[in-house]
């Protein structure tokens, strides 16, 4: 028997592709998670399909991504599937575990997978310290110039303003005017927050 699992990492993605891959591979049923990463463990529509799974069976997923999202966690599942004699097959990389050179196979594209999702986190790393030393901001936009986070302090702090006022006057949130507050000096006033 077939049994087909798939997944997308966000609610509002669509996984009528994936589907329609399986159906047409022959799977007898078909389990899947939207909403969850592959990097989670705890996948409810994963788990099913495990379950469904006997001896002589094949899981089959539209490609190796959609099973686990490191190389370790992939080795740990088709480590499984071969000690409960089950194998695996992926449309996309033609990648079967029922024979030796289709579990050598997947060790390779998990290998490229994993080197290359290091390799895009290093460049991103790289663009970062690079835009860092060029000056330029790293990280979410600040939601108010410094010279108006300042109003804002002195509002509350010398003029006795609460932190809802304030928050509402200058639009932004209640939150932002206490993290600001934390990093200004002491000597920009004393006044009680509210």
């Amino acid at each position: 028997m077939r049994i087909g699992y798939a997944r997308v990492s966000t609610s509002d993605q669509n996984m009528d592709l994936q589907l329609q891959a399986l159906t047409a591979a022959g799977c007898d049923r078909i389990f899947s998670d939207q909403g969850l990463s592959g990097a989670s463990r705890a996948r409810p529509g994963l788990m099913q399909s495990f379950e469904h799974l006997g001896a002589g069976d094949t899981l089959v997923v539209w490609r190796l991504d959609r099973l686990g999202r490191s190389l370790s966690h992939l080795i740990d599942v088709v480590a499984e599937l071969g000690r409960r004699d089950i194998g695996l097959y992926s449309i996309n990389e033609s990648i079967n575990t029922a024979s030796a050179g289709g579990i050598l196979i997947f060790h390779i594209m998990g290998a490229l997978a994993e080197f290359e999702r290091t390799l895009i986190s290093e460049r991103t790393r790289a663009g970062m310290s690079a835009a860092k030393a060029r000056g330029s901001p790293i990280g979410r936009p600040v939601k108010l110039p410094a010279t108006e986070m300042d109003d804002a302090i002195h509002a509350i702090r010398i003029e006795g303003r609460t932190v809802t006022a304030a928050a509402a006057e200058f639009g932004v949130s209640r939150a932002t005017l206490y993290r600001a507050m934390r990093r200004m000096p002491a000597d920009k006033g004393t006044a009680a927050m509210a």
